[in-house]
């Protein structure tokens, strides 16, 4: 029973089920489609509204270093992801990672995880949708009643509406939903550079100064609220000077969350050894050089003291009587929550594409369309249940679960590229992470110091959820495990 539980799913028999058979994909991405996805899904409402809060209560000026260091920290697991999809080019990103390499169980732990990060992620992103969308209406003149949009909605319409018409695009095809993404993300981009260059014209170099102020304690929350850091060792949060600094990495950390979505799309890449590679670390690099520099504006155009910490960088151009420049940052706030919906309710359906196929889930939900090839059983049930998240439940409270399953899937990954070195040295790597076993130690370091800084509150949530899963897993997975069924084919790789 206990070895069980690590039993492992072979590259080999991977590779076979992405290959052949019913449940087979289209492989139609290029390098250049999954950049944008990565681009979609990273550059959301954290470069509209991060950057305030980091510099005003954190890290003042420096914040453009706090994102250059948390952009730092996600290129640690961006390498370890790289490695393993250019390995292992299937679908489900760390779930199939894990399976290779850790076991079953801890596999089936990861792709539960993966759940916090993507759906629950999509929900939250949707509800935000919505009241940015609500507002724009009202530029126009069009008022939609509060309790049908926004924080306070009973049902919230335009956020289950928008969710079931990116679940009808994910449906239609890959290539469709490549191409859709496109669009929303160069409007996004357009209006992210117009934004940038107006501001240059307001910039006050007085502003930068003092470019790193000086550190002081801050009055720590306290109970279920506290950082577990602070639980644990009793260090007090501190505001400025070089602590502040990645005390605001920890904060706009959460700004890149979903590069390692391009992952999941690995089955349905065209060269998936050489253009997986490329697009999670190239989406990544675009966004943080897009963050360092609209930090930069935003603090130059605006004292960070006088900063918003809920639309800074609209509040700094109505600050220097350019408010119409508002109304375009809400259109590309639109644009940009609309790709990251969608891009995380793809890699969701992938995952659990993948889960299902393996039997861990029941497999009738891995059906391939006829049509359009698309896992459209999964992707639907996906769609639904997310519409009905952001509908009904008010997600603010339990957002943060959205962070902790990313670095805890980050943790996995790190951990798995050493192993799978020492396991099977013989599979060919088109893309090796650079000085193993220091990279992924560094990334596993970096992404535990980021969970720590998250409440208490949010780690009981998590455990329960994992426990949860685990239920699950020992009441129906474990019993109907296709690896279990199954003997390994043999396949050169």
């Amino acid at each position: 029973m206990w070895m069980s539980l690590f039993r492992t799913k072979s590259v080999e028999q991977s590779i076979q089920d992405a290959e052949g058979g019913e449940h087979r994909l289209t492989r139609s991405l290029s390098a250049l489609d999954l950049t944008v996805f990565g681009i979609g899904v990273i550059v959301g409402t954290g470069i509209f509204v991060l950057t305030g809060v980091a510099a005003k209560n954190t890290a003042g000026p420096a914040v453009a270093i706090s994102f250059a260091v948390a952009g730092v920290v996600c290129a640690l697991a961006a390498l370890c992801y790289a490695e393993f999809a250019a390995t292992v080019p299937v679908a489900g990103s760390a779930y199939t990672f894990a399976y290779a390499t850790i076991g079953e169980f801890p596999a089936w732990i990861i792709g539960w995880d993966l759940m916090l990060e993507m759906a629950l992620g999509a929900a939250v992103v949707a509800s935000g949708w919505s009241g940015y969308f609500a507002s724009l209406l009202k530029n126009f003149g069009v008022y939609l009643p509060e309790s049908l949009a926004g924080d306070q909605a009973v049902f919230n319409v335009p956020a289950a509406v928008i969710v079931l018409v990116l679940t009808g695009v994910l449906v239609a095809g890959i290539k469709l939903s490549a191409r859709f993404n496109a669009v929303m993300v160069a409007i996004k981009m357009i209006v992210v550079l117009l934004v940038i260059v107006a501001g240059l014209f307001f910039i006050r170099s007085a502003n930068y100064t003092p470019f790193v102020p000086p550190s002081h304690v801050i009055e720590g929350r306290g109970g279920l609220q506290a950082p577990l850091i602070q639980t644990l060792f009793g260090v007090p949060p501190v505001a400025y000077g070089v602590f502040g600094i990645f005390a605001g990495a920890a904060l706009v950390f959460f700004a890149y969350i979903g590069f390692d979505v391009v992952a999941t799309a690995a089955e349905e890449t065209r060269n998936p050894q050489r253009d997986l590679p490329i697009g999670i670390i190239a989406s990544l690099v675009v966004c943080t050089v897009l963050y360092v520099v609209v930090s930069l504006v935003v603090v130059g155009m605006q004292h960070y003291s006088s900063l918003s910490v809920s639309a800074p960088l609209a509040d700094a151009f109505r600050s220097v009587g350019e408010s119409w420049i508002a109304t375009l940052i809400s259109v590309g706030a639109i644009a940009g929550l609309t790709t990251v919906v969608m891009v995380l309710m793809l890699g969701q359906s992938r995952v659990l594409f993948a889960m299902c196929r393996d039997n861990l889930l029941p497999r009738s939900l891995a059906a391939v369309h006829p049509t359009y090839r698309t896992p459209y059983r999964i992707t639907v049930v996906i769609g639904v249940a997310t519409a009905l998240l952001a509908a009904f439940i008010p997600l603010s409270a339990i957002a943060e679960l959205v962070n902790i399953g990313t670095l805890f899937a980050f943790v996995v990954v790190a951990i798995a590229v050493p192993i799978l070195r020492r396991t099977r040295p013989d599979l060919h790597r088109s893309f090796r992470t650079p000085f193993v076993p220091v990279v992924p130690a560094l990334s596993v370091l970096a992404s535990v110091y980021l969970m720590l800084n998250l409440p208490v509150e949010t780690w009981i949530r998590f455990l329960v959820w994992m426990i949860v899963g685990a239920g699950v897993y020992f009441m129906y997975g474990h019993r109907r495990s296709r690896v279990a069924a199954e003997p390994e084919p043999l396949l050169e790789v």
